[in-house]
């Protein structure tokens, strides 16, 4: 067994170091991920780096509490398999969160060493660890696990519902995810392209999961294929973790010409054609493509637009540069890659004949309150092939579920608000919900997080109804 290292003053030493990336050109050329993986040696050094503080604010800053300095203790001490299982402990899809939460805002920005010396890289270090155990066939230790004759059906395999039937299947109960798609992760799968999380990962998180006992019922739409009845009286409670997909519209006149598109129809159709499952392949060769938008979606379709072999890519922002809402390593790719972004201009009008040629935009300020305006006079044209809008989501909920009883906020959301017996309940009291649904488009970690403490407030349920 190795000795435990000293790593008080490593940090002093060994200075921070992301992972290496691809070249551009090989990024443009190609979906892989950008970021190449850390050796063992080079994460041993990076997680040697922490100090073990006492205080450890990143742990507080995760949504789901990671246990992070003793997991980068146990990689700076080689011990992979037991970084393994303690990160699992706290966070069922660790190689999915190592690669796109935005550690600057989270752990990282946490960190007691972000204030100059450079915060420990933990969400490299998180995905070195979970791709290092799974590709050593690291599976979870379920030999306690014993039924107790209870049965959850989920609706939604992304990663609120991924989240919750892990937690639950760990504490003996039969579980069945159910979604439309015909891969799991949702929009994990099938809304982040292949550059930042390659679909092989998912898959390999479908094995261990259906390893572990979880069953899954994929391509399957719940008031289609399957009535919500059936779903309903078939399982001793229900888990809704179906997010929020309905597109924020412009509300300007042109939406509807030809090469507008929406950025979650747009991605989908690009991942669907990517993966074989359709034939609908985009062609923007020589193009000039405008993206109304900043936030993370809106960098996923400003780099999958490049990859389609679009000439030119334009990212309008009616802020500027230190307003951007996207996580700053994306926004740090997409300039790398050659993204232009068009600050302080917002869009009026979608201009064409049929097919879009240009957008009306006009310039904006800001007043003393900090509030973005229009400026009179400042209106003028910018061309574009194929525009897309990533102005975010909002609620939409299926028809079905007014027929489970279940009371939304003022703003479509599902409402389980604290007044609630159980954690995440419902106005239903056998049906449960977390995720994007509840908290309307946020980050994955959040949703990983609330589906493990709705299956908490679930298994409470179950027991006291024994």
């Amino acid at each position: 067994m190795k000795e435990s290292k000293p790593i008080e003053f490593n940090f002093l030493k060994d200075k921070r170091q992301e992972p290496d990336k691809f070249s551009v050109g090989e990024r443009i050329r190609n979906s892989a991920e950008v970021y190449l993986s850390y050796s063992q040696k080079q994460a041993e050094k990076q997680a040697g780096r922490c100090l073990d503080c006492g205080n450890p604010y990143c742990e507080w800053q995760c949504p789901v509490h990671n246990y992070i300095p003793q997991w980068l203790r146990l990689v700076a001490d080689g011990k992979m398999a037991a970084a393994a299982d303690l990160a699992h402990l706290t966070n069922p899809l660790p190689e999915v969160c190592g690669r796109i939460c935005p550690q600057e805002k989270l752990c990282e920005g946490a960190c007691t060493l972000n204030d100059g010396l450079g915060a420990v890289t933990i969400g490299a270090i998180e995905q070195y660890i979970a791709d290092t155990a799974l590709a050593n066939g690291w599976q979870p230790d379920m030999s306690q696990v014993k039924s107790i004759g209870r049965k959850v059906n989920i609706i939604g395999a992304g990663p609120a519902g991924l989240a919750c039937a892990h937690t639950l299947v760990r504490h003996g109960v039969d579980v069945v995810v159910y979604d439309k798609y015909p891969e799991i992760g949702g929009l994990l799968t099938f809304g982040i392209p292949e550059f930042k999380l390659e679909k092989s990962i998912i898959k390999k998180r479908r094995q261990i999961l259906e390893t572990m006992g979880v069953k899954f019922c994929l391509n399957t739409e719940v008031g289609v294929d399957i009535s919500i009845d059936e779903i309903c009286n078939t399982a001793d409670c229900l888990f809704l973790g179906l997010g929020v997909d309905k597109g924020k519209l412009a509300n300007i006149n042109g939406e509807s010409l030809q090469n507008v598109f929406q950025a979650l129809p747009f991605l989908v159709r690009n991942i669907y054609n990517g993966m074989g499952l359709a034939n609908q392949p985009f062609d923007f060769t020589g193009k000039r493509v405008v993206i109304l938008g900043a936030g993370d979606t809106a960098m996923d379709c400003n780099r999958s637009a490049l990859r389609l072999g679009a000439a030119e890519v334009n990212c309008i922002y009616r802020q500027q540069v230190h307003d951007l809402p996207g996580s700053k390593k994306e926004i740090k790719n997409a300039i790398e890659e050659g993204i232009h972004f068009v600050w302080q201009k917002q869009a009026i009008e979608l201009i064409g004949d049929g097919h879009i040629t240009a957008v009306k935009l006009q310039n904006t300020a800001k007043n003393e309150q900090g509030k973005v305006y229009l400026k009179e006079g400042s209106e003028h044209s910018f061309s574009a092939d194929v525009v897309i809008i990533a102005y975010g989501f909002d609620a939409n909920p299926p028809d079905w579920m007014s027929h489970l009883d279940i009371a939304l906020t003022s703003t479509g959301l599902v409402d389980t608000s604290e007044q609630k017996k159980y954690p995440f309940q419902t106005t239903n009291p056998q049906v449960f919900a977390g995720g994007d649904m509840v908290l309307g488009a946020d980050l994955v970690v959040r949703a990983v997080a609330h589906g493990i403490a709705a299956a908490k407030g679930m298994l409470q349920y179950l027991l006291e109804k024994a």
